[in-house]
């Protein structure tokens, strides 16, 4: 306890009733929730089973759970419920699995297993998937969900698209008779449950808990609320932890008014903040505040530490992308050659597209790098591979799994035949290993399909019989061997093959450790542990832990910190990004929040970079300084390159008093005319002009011509100064500019001064 500060301890020792906690960035959340479960049944006798814990990720549970194993011993943690949302969810659902319309042995589909349902679903009905896109489709289905509707149930557009709403019922048609479920389906199903007052299992996982405590509570959904909300019901023990200013999930359901509107559902809950932040220095932790203040709507928290000043935040401004990727692999390289471990280090971005001129750069200099969120391991196509075999020998149901291994290693089962499954399957309203049954029965598909098919069939039986006394581990090395795929890749005897031979004994290693530590947590290992362990892993959990550059999305950067950290892209329409300037205020609030995140994963050491130009999704954009770059506290920062305030801020615009703000609308994607032979053209002010190209000669050839290209920065005496998107040449050649607050204008170039 004496490790706590006042607002932490007033929290560990709240005895009973619904608590509130805001707590700031690097605030010492984890600390205060950890000592809080400690106390629950160190001073109030709670069971540790009577506990539920849920954070947001694993790598969360993994070290909430570890400092509670130190605090109040093994036997006590493993008792405990610590786990994210979904992971709760699916242990509940593999336990209640009848009462949920599922089996236990259900298998959790990722997204690429969700993409292949929705095309299967779209040929059962005939429609075009060039109309009915894929991951649109997806969307809609992951939103209904959300919002805590079955498409089953209730059609996804409310009968304004019955083909739409056809494909979500057969969607999940296809899910049930998989015995499947998505993500949401996940916590649909459980909220299904705890909310209906006449299950048997509902009335018992209510009666389940007598303390539910949620961290990251700014990131819940509706759905994920209402279920805490109802696993609390009668105790009225709902502890939620989270920040308002740190609410950057919005795109995939979470709701930042639930945090605020809180006290709406429990009036007699305690609110604690928690401010002082224990993570990062002082210039740091006031420039994170600075950028947060300005937004239109937050809870008030004044962020603060008793930490040094420490390094200014170095704010660089870059002719373009390469020139940021040039300077960053060189300070990077810099701070390996002084000794820091590369593994303090990170680059955040605001999109992936941003990455690959970054990696150019870090390749090009032998710094080691791993990019989060990019291509995972268990992405892989050979371990892929497997997984499908281990999926359908859990759940033999799981068409999607069946589909890829049927003919892997190669077997000889084309296509024909199985469309042909597909549609025995759909005829008789069965999983397609059903319909490989019946094929085997019938010999419909011919002897010599039939007879491969059959191949299969024994081998598969085979691996199901072994999983029953093999180790998960030991499971893999059989189908390694007994399939020939390992055999094969060894023959091939390529440094890809190598590649993916070295992949697969990883994967074989992952079981073994799983193996290991499931005891940890009070689970048998068994083939669905871990098979629900994999499909619930997050981007942060993957993270290798070797001494590696980390290069991420500010998205996923949230909940990590690192000593140095490089934050590109601080323009307009970059960050915040396009069209989040105008409009919906919370969009741009969202985006704020973003920018302090990103500004406080940072311990020691922030440098912030910003582009004049930059080339992304197949365009050139001339751009202005994020506005979020003139909130900083000039006390706080040290600034270089070129101008990261320019003179022509329209002060209408402006995000703080006396500051000037660049505009939502500062920066636009190069118009196709810009690329065209009028690339540049040359200006005689106040007199005719000569068009580059055609080289048309002026009346007076003693005045000095002046060259005029996109992304220059030129003035009108009504507008101000902006910034040049594009020239036309003609009789009266016409400049295309952007002027902050006024919007892009076509003006004649005689009207205009190129001379600032």
């Amino acid at each position: 306890m004496n490790m706590l500060n006042d607002p932490q301890r007033t929290a560990v020792l709240h005895p009973s009733g619904p608590l509130l906690l805001f707590a700031g960035a690097g605030s010492g959340k984890t600390r205060t929730l950890t000592y809080r479960i400690a106390n629950l049944i160190a001073e109030h006798r709670v069971p540790p089973y009577r506990i539920l814990a849920v954070t947001f990720t694993n790598k969360a549970a993994s070290e909430m759970r570890e400092r509670l194993r130190q605090i109040v011993g093994e036997d006590i943690a493993r008792d405990l419920y610590i786990g994210t949302f979904h992971g709760t969810a699916a242990k509940f659902l593999r336990r209640y699995a009848q009462a949920a319309g599922l089996s236990s042995s259900f298998t959790i589909y990722d997204d690429s297993d969700q993409k292949a349902l929705v095309s299967r679903a779209l040929k059962s009905l005939e429609l075009d998937e060039r109309v009915y896109s894929v991951k649109a489709v997806l969307g809609r289905i992951s939103a209904h969900k959300r919002e805590g509707k079955d498409p089953l149930e209730e059609p996804l557009t409310a009968g304004l698209d019955a083909d739409v709403d056809a494909l979500g019922r057969e969607y999940q048609t296809l899910l049930t008779r998989a015995n499947a479920v998505d993500f949401d389906d996940l916590l649909l199903k459980i909220l299904r449950l705890v909310e209906d007052q006449q299950n048997p299992a509902g009335r018992e996982l209510r009666r389940k808990f007598e303390h539910v405590l949620v961290d990251e509570f700014q990131d819940t959904n509706w759905v994920q609320y209402r279920i805490v909300r109802a696993l609390s019901a009668e105790s009225r023990n709902l502890c939620v932890v989270g920040d308002d200013d740190q609410s950057i999930y919005r795109w995939r359901g979470a709701d930042v008014r639930i945090i605020r509107g809180f006290k709406h559902d429990f009036p007699e809950a305690e609110v604690i903040k928690l401010e002082q932040n224990y993570r990062s220095s002082a210039n740091i932790v006031a420039a994170a505040l600075a950028v947060i203040e300005k937004a239109s709507l937050r809870e008030p928290k004044e962020l603060w530490t008793e930490a040094p000043a420490g390094d200014p935040i170095f704010v660089r401004g870059v002719s373009d992308e390469r020139a940021e990727a040039a300077f960053i692999a060189g300070q990077l390289d810099r701070a390996r050659q002084s000794g820091t471990s590369p593994k303090e280090l990170a680059i955040f971005y605001r999109t992936h597209a941003q990455s690959r001129v970054l990696e150019e750069s870090l390749r090009s200099l032998n710094l080691p790098y791993q990019i989060v969120g990019g291509m995972k391991f268990f992405e892989r196509a050979e371990i892929k591979d497997m997984l499908a075999y281990l999926r359908l020998i859990h759940n033999p149901s799981s068409d999607t799994d069946l589909g890829r291994i049927i003919n892997v290693p190669t077997r000889g089962i084309g296509q024909k035949s199985i469309s042909r499954l597909l549609e025995i399957a759909g005829a008789e309203r069965c999983s397609v290993f059903d319909a490989l049954s019946i094929a085997l029965s019938d010999a419909s598909l011919g002897a010599a399909t039939t007879k491969k098919l059959g191949v299969f069939a024994d081998l598969f039986n085979d691996f199901r019989k072994a999983s029953e006394s093999l180790r998960p581990s030991e499971l893999v090395e059989r189908i390694l061997s007994d399939t020939g795929y390992r055999r094969l890749l060894e023959e091939e005897d390529s440094a890809e093959s190598d590649a993916r031979l070295q992949n697969l004994a990883e994967f074989v290693g992952s079981l073994s450790e799983y193996e290991s530590e499931a005891p940890l947590t009070g689970e048998e290992p068994s083939l669905a542990g871990y098979l629900e362990r994999v499909a619930l892993v997050a981007a942060v959990d993957s993270m290798n832990d070797s001494p590696m550059v980390s290069m991420m999305t500010v998205h996923s950067a949230k909940g990590l910190e690192f000593d140095q950290v490089w934050l590109t892209g601080m323009e307009e329409e970059t960050f915040p990004y396009k069209g989040f300037g105008e409009g919906d205020p919370e969009d741009l609030d969202e985006e704020r929040r973003l920018a302090y995140v990103a500004i406080t994963r940072a311990r020691k050491q922030l440098t912030i970079t910003y582009a004049q130009s930059r080339f992304l999704f197949g365009r050139t954009k001339y751009l202005a300084p994020s506005r979020f770059l003139a909130d900083l506290p000039d006390s706080a920062v040290r600034r270089e390159g070129v101008p990261s305030r320019p003179p022509f801020a329209n002060p209408a615009f402006s995000s703080a008093p006396g500051r000037p703000n660049f505009g939502a609308s500062a920066a636009r994607e190069t118009p196709s005319w810009s690329r065209s032979k009028q690339a540049e053209i040359q200006v005689r002010p106040g007199e005719r002009f000569i068009d580059k190209e055609d080289g048309e000669p002026g009346h007076d050839a003693d005045i000095e011509a002046v060259t005029v290209r996109p992304g220059q920065r030129v003035r009108h005496v009504r507008f101000g100064q902006g910034i040049v998107e594009g020239v036309e040449s003609g009789a009266k050649p016409t400049v295309i500019v952007r002027f902050p607050g006024y919007g892009t204008r076509r003006i004649v170039a005689e009207y205009l001064d190129f001379g600032s």
